[in-house]
């Protein structure tokens, strides 16, 4: 199986932090594991270099399957199948333009072949979440008192808005993108801390190896995301976007940046900023019962 640039970056993603978090022994570990025999010491490259340079060099032979194979093994996702789930469906809108599926049956994962349709339905997904149509939607402004979170937490949220907006005038994508997807973050964990039963029973919250619920400080925007939209207070919509502007806060790291060649830009800038005005409208319109 040879997989393309795109797919190699999902697959990346996954590995390093959106299955769990990998720190460099770790992914030293998970790697060796397919036959390589490296060593965690001082001058080990960034996170992303390494696994970018990892990928590549298995690309294309059996190795990448057994990578594969290992990231969605379910017995390293007991009590959270669900979240297994998830990931597999997320990837595969990446596989099928490789060719290919990945597919769990029971305790097994295999690959099939993709078909037509396979790509045609990645193709659609795409296309219900189309920036310009997400752009023109006027969201009304809900103050983050509405939320009802800690008047502290509050006061400094406030602040970021107000930041973020002197970001947009003065075009620096960046900092939109990274206070946009840190305070999205925030909101969420406020909300998790003030209904902590309903996130913490969700199927989606994210759960440790022993099928514990972790606690919420340990949760990413990842889980956040996920389990505010199987409560329903975000809609299918603003979730897709807010992984978007998940995805873009990575670029965080100057070397996952140079590795992606991605270099936002006004209109990247914007989505974050609609992204986070969506949810906060719809966070302060949805109710959770108690």
């Amino acid at each position: 199986m040879i997989l393309q640039k795109k797919t190699l970056e999902k697959l990346r993603n996954l590995i390093n932090e959106e299955t769990e978090y990998r720190s460099g022994p770790k992914l030293v570990q998970f790697f060796n594991e397919l036959g390589f025999n490296d060593t965690y010491e001082q001058g080990f490259p960034s996170r992303w270099m390494y696994t970018d340079e990892k990928l590549s060099k298995i690309n294309g032979t059996p190795e990448l399957d057994k990578c594969i194979k290992n990231l969605f093994a379910p017995v390293n996702f007991i009590g959270r199948i669900y979240e297994l789930d998830k990931f597999i469906d997320e990837f595969n809108q990446y596989l099928v333009f490789d060719g290919w599926k990945v597919v769990r049956k029971s305790k097994d994962i295999s690959f099939i072949k993709a078909n037509e349709s396979d790509l045609e339905k990645s193709l659609s997904s795409k296309l219900t979440d189309d920036e310009t149509d997400f752009l023109s939607i006027e969201f009304e402004e809900i103050p983050l008192e509405k939320l009802g979170l800690d008047n502290i937490i509050t006061d400094v949220l406030s602040i970021r808005l107000e930041e973020i907006k002197q970001c947009l005038s003065s075009n620096a994508p960046l900092a939109v993108i990274f206070l946009s997807g840190s305070t999205l973050e925030g909101i969420l964990l406020g909300i998790a801390l003030k209904y902590p039963k309903q996130f913490n029973q969700a199927k989606a919250s994210p759960r440790s190896n022993e099928g514990k619920v972790r606690p919420l400080h340990e949760w990413k925007l990842n889980d956040f995301i996920n389990v505010a939209h199987e409560l329903g207070l975000l809609k299918e919509d603003v979730k897709k976007f807010s992984h978007s502007l998940r995805e873009f806060r990575n670029y965080i790291h100057p070397f996952q940046q140079v590795s992606s060649k991605f270099n936002p830009d006004e209109h990247t800038a914007k989505i974050s900023w609609q992204v986070l005005k969506a949810a906060l409208f719809q966070l302060g319109e949805a109710k959770i019962e108690v």
